[in-house]
């Protein structure tokens, strides 16, 4: 199958060596001529260019664009495309962008890979980053079962979990599991840099371990993908954000009055509660 890849950073990379891998034919394009020459040497795909005619020949295409970009680039790219091609997108919040594209194109699915790191860029790309991963498909009613299809047996192929749901139930679900740790662990690392004392603030920088590393690591990513979350899970995201400094302001409530043992059991239920996110 000739697949196309609109977007060569890290999730348009390594969805291209997986897909290659498999003896597809990968056709990429980027802004830039430079990453585009690099996905080549790394073997992402097989030919890249920054002209999206280049895509004209694919029966899928992946927008791999940052969620700004993936409406205006489809936009561009309809001109390039024959009526069959399957189009889906990997951006990180679903309703808006399938309300803009859906009107455009019937074979539109929209797609979320819930994998990825800090890094960015094709020189981030991995194989198998997928697998064992969720990957979320959210197709509407007007969704062609043969669009489904077509891009459930690529996501399949990827060693993939799939799961299906409406757009505006994925982005409800994405900003407590995904979008509000963002907020909340870019808000740890701003809380440490407020201490006043220069030698404490040194300190706490040389002991900073395993636990600082974990709760830290999404607020230390991207900046870019940080600021389209909120822009484009706006609602969602500030319900989360609420919903999260009530419950701050319940644990300072119970640590100022000294209630200890309320306190545990807010633990206890919590530390039962976490299995059920992460197994």
């Amino acid at each position: 199958m000739n697949i196309g890849i609109l977007g060569l950073g890290l999730i348009g990379g390594s969805l291209g060596f997986d897909l290659r891998s498999q003896g597809h034919h990968l056709l990429g394009v980027s802004r830039r001529e430079a990453t585009c020459q690099k996905a080549v040497t790394l073997g992402c795909v097989d030919k890249a260019s920054v002209d999206l005619s280049l895509l004209a020949a694919a029966e899928v295409v992946f927008i791999c664009t940052p969620l700004a970009l993936i409406v205006p680039q489809f936009e561009q790219l309809i001109a390039h495309l024959s009526v069959n091609t399957v189009v889906t997108d990997v951006g990180s919040a679903k309703e808006q962008i399938v309300k803009d594209i859906s009107p455009l194109w019937d074979n539109f699915i929209g797609g979320h890979p819930m994998a990825g790191t800090t890094d960015s860029g094709i020189e981030a790309a991995q194989r198998d980053l997928f697998v064992n991963k969720p990957y979320v498909l959210t197709p509407i009613t007007t969704t062609p079962t043969g669009a489904i299809m077509a891009v459930e047996e690529i996501v399949r192929s990827l060693g993939a979990n799939i799961y299906y749901c409406q757009p505006e139930q994925h982005d409800r679900a994405v900003s407590w599991i995904s979008h509000l740790p963002v907020m909340v662990s870019s808000s740890l690392i701003a809380a440490c840099l407020s201490e006043t004392d220069p030698d404490v603030l040194q300190l706490a920088q040389k002991f900073a371990s395993s636990g600082f590393r974990d709760t830290s690591r999404v607020g230390g990513g991207n900046p870019e993908l940080g600021v389209m979350m909120a822009r484009y899970n706006r609602q969602a995201l500030l319900r989360s954000l609420q919903q999260y400094r009530h419950n701050l302001d319940e644990l300072t409530n119970l640590i100022e009055q000294e209630n200890w043992a309320v306190l545990e059991e807010k633990f206890k239920s919590r530390q039962q509660a976490r299995p059920n996110f992460v197994k």
